[in-house]
């Protein structure tokens, strides 16, 4: 019998662990070590170095990692598989072999390119009417151009944008010779990718139940021990902090996820079919992942220069808070006059005590957000402005940081085009270039069971003011539009098993919230069986409206993953053009699952 391949993961951004390549070399056996340094956001940061040195885009952390650990990775027959090269895996490529040449150490290093599409951007329709050319336009690829590079011998990969998980199957396919359309193989490994891309977010980081967790010692990197047959064990090293259990994997595969059918340049994997088993202390089986051949088009990433933006800080401090924001909000209005910022949001930030004992206490911040084409106007003519009113403004004025210039942002869309667009192209060690055709057989995204994805189709053409039609059955995916009349509830039953107590909704619900683009998702787990069952039938998208009034303005859409007694939510536009774009005060949407674990509800006292 084929043993497990046993992949690990050492970055799951540009900016995590430095130390994490090394500890996971260093932690115990591995076949191959892979990082993720790549987000949407990092893309528009890796673009706009380019445009001051071409030469750039690619992620620089990962050279002086390898600096430090190539020669380790080499020594125990660990292979490096990352997408640290961004922009421009050739050159990161060509980096990585006069360091490996400076140091002595003999390895064969190979590229993955052909997801820059911005040459042909024009042609392929990819600029916006609004802000023109893109700055970056980048297709996802998927895993096979990694397995050719693996196959003929490479030690480390570098590739540009890839699938967060292609960074696991490519590995896995070419260890155990998977075939194009071996689809619930290359779906399990997906979801063995989708865990690991995140690093310590799966062995503990950001995990709701966190005081359960000992993550007072740095967090261990998470590994999966990946079968032929693409299901896997996740774990971790030895002795390193954290935990891995079903919830912790649960939290992972949840963030940042839309429908059960997650599309993928290789493979559709269905999330409504990963079933997870505790294999003992920290390890988790993932397994009876079924897959379906990817859709016939593939997402591009987009990044547009967007404009230039600014925030400032007030601390209002004592009584007549309320007052105090309307006067800090009426002066800044007068001081713009006629030429005000393209987009100006503010946001209040905490509630001062009626008997405040400290300074903090008795605070709440206020913070003003602008957006505009001039750099003038949200530069120095905005946070001049606001300090203008420091001896004119209310009582105890103060700010949380002085005046500066602003910065440009850029607006992130996702586009699509057809998979013969895209030419993938894997450079061996020996410089020979294999053309990696796109995969033979596609199918459309498959519509949700019992008909959810026709209702909300029905839904939507019905329009705002009127119900959709009546269906039967239990929906897994329900899109609402915003202000769409609220579905009925059943009344409560007066019985002493219904009797409830007014509590947070953490207390029994675990939750994960991340950022797309401009949508938000906000992925709810219960921890038992009675649990789930109060959940699906509770938490509806009505009530996730009134819970978090935010949402209530933009459509949501609700999925149901069952053998994760989870649901997964999407709010489309919350977080308006995306998180270097979006003036709201937690523009990945990161902290929104833990805002409605705060919100209580009336909770069955049988479950707590």
């Amino acid at each position: 019998m084929t043993r497990p391949l046993r992949i690990g993961n050492a970055s799951g951004f540009y900016g995590d662990r430095f130390s994490a390549v090394r500890e996971m070399l260093d932690g115990g056996p591995l076949d191959v070590l892979t990082g993720d340094y790549l987000a949407e956001l990092t893309m528009l940061i890796l673009g706009r170095g380019r445009m001051k040195d071409p030469d750039a885009g690619y992620a620089t952390t990962f050279l002086r990692q390898m600096e430090e650990s190539l020669g380790l990775a080499a020594e125990r027959g660990v292979r490096i598989v990352t997408n640290a090269g961004g922009l421009n895996p050739r050159g990161l490529a060509a980096r990585l072999r006069e360091i490996a040449a400076r140091l002595g150490v003999d390895v064969r290093i190979a590229h993955v390119e052909g997801d820059d599409l911005l040459p042909r951007a024009a042609d392929l329709g990819l600029t916006s009417p609004a802000y023109g050319a893109p700055l970056t336009a980048n297709a996802y690829l998927g895993a096979w151009g990694i397995a050719a590079a693996l196959e003929a011998g490479a030690d480390v990969v570098v590739t540009g944008r890839v699938t967060d998980a292609s960074l696991v199957v490519g590995p896995a396919a070419a260890h155990f010779g998977w075939a194009r359309d071996d689809w619930d193989a290359l779906a399990g490994a997906t979801v063995a990718g989708h865990v690991l891309e995140c690093g310590a977010q799966a062995t503990g980081g950001n995990y709701a139940f966190f005081t359960e967790v000992p993550l007072g010692e740095p967090v261990g990197f998470p590994l999966a021990e990946v079968r032929a047959d693409g299901s896997s064990v996740i774990t971790k090293h030895p002795g390193t902090g954290g935990a891995v259990t079903t919830e912790t994997v649960t939290a992972q595969l949840l963030y940042e996820i839309g429908g059960p059918a997650y599309a993928g340049p290789d493979v559709t994997t269905r999330f409504d079919t990963v079933r997870l088993r505790q294999d003992g202390p920290d390890r988790v089986e993932i397994g009876g992942v079924l897959g379906m051949p990817p859709p016939p088009d593939t997402k591009v990433c987009l990044n547009h220069l967007g404009g230039h933006r600014n925030e400032m800080t007030f601390v209002v401090t004592g009584l007549d808070v309320d007052a105090k924001i309307a006067l800090a909000r009426r002066q800044l209005d007068a001081a713009f006059g006629a030429r005000r910022p393209a987009r100006m949001e503010w946001t209040t930030i905490g509630v001062p005590a009626s008997d405040p004992v400290t300074q903090g206490e008795a605070t709440v911040l206020l913070r003003c957000a602008v957006l505009d084409a001039d750099p003038g106007l949200v530069g120095r003519t905005f946070s001049g402005a606001v300090v203008e009113l420091a001896l004119a403004g209310y009582p105890g004025f103060t700010m949380t940081s002085p005046p500066g210039k602003g910065s440009p942002f850029g607006v992130y869309t996702a586009a699509f085009v057809p998979n013969a667009e895209v030419r993938q192209v894997a450079v061996l060690p020996d410089g020979h270039e294999v053309a990696i055709e796109p995969a033979p057989v596609t199918a459309p995204l498959p519509e949700a069971p019992d008909g959810s994805e026709r209702r909300a189709a029905e839904e939507r053409k019905a329009g705002p003011d009127q119900p959709p039609p009546a269906q039967g059955g239990d929906p897994t995916s329900i899109v609402q539009r915003p202000n769409a009349p609220a579905t009925p509830t059943a009344e409560p039953v007066d019985n002493p098993e219904a009797r409830t107590v007014r509590a947070p909704l953490g207390r029994i619900l675990g939750a994960r919230s991340g950022d797309k683009g401009g949508n938000a998702n906000i992925g709810v787990w219960a921890r038992t069986d009675a649990q789930w069952h109060w959940l699906h039938s509770y938490l509806t998208i009505d009530r996730l409206r009134d819970l978090l009034p935010e949402t209530r303005h933009h459509p949501v859409t609700r999925h149901t993953l069952p053998h994760l007694r989870a649901l997964n939510f999407v709010i489309e536009g919350v977080l308006q053009d995306g998180v270097s774009a979006s003036t709201r005060f937690d523009p990945q949407g990161k902290a929104l699952g833990e805002w409605l674990r705060a919100r209580r509800a009336d909770i069955p006292e049988s479950l707590l």
